[in-house]
């Protein structure tokens, strides 16, 4: 299992088609928790567990941090100078 807080890359970089002389560029992204919402399934019928994600805990407060991460390391790895 990998250490809390570690980025995504470092949980999913394996199984992202990224060059492998890649060094990740993280901020420590992902490993945001999942907030079960029984409330709210009911409403929806019930029967079923539901889950929502709490992106706003990403370095940024947004889920496109998970994204960047890789067009990032891409860019770098790739020897990119700058990213706009």
């Amino acid at each position: 299992m990998m250490a809390s807080n570690s980025g995504v890359l470092a949980h999913y970089g394996a199984l992202m088609d990224l060059p492998k002389y890649s060094q990740p560029v993280t901020l420590l992204e992902g490993d945001t928790p999942l907030i079960p919402v029984p409330r709210l399934a009911q409403e929806l019928g019930g029967g079923f567990e539901l889950f929502v994600k709490f992106e706003g805990l990403n370095p940024t407060g947004s889920f496109k941090d998970r994204g960047m991460t890789a067009a990032i390391s891409e860019a770098a790895g790739r020897g990119v100078k700058a990213v706009i």
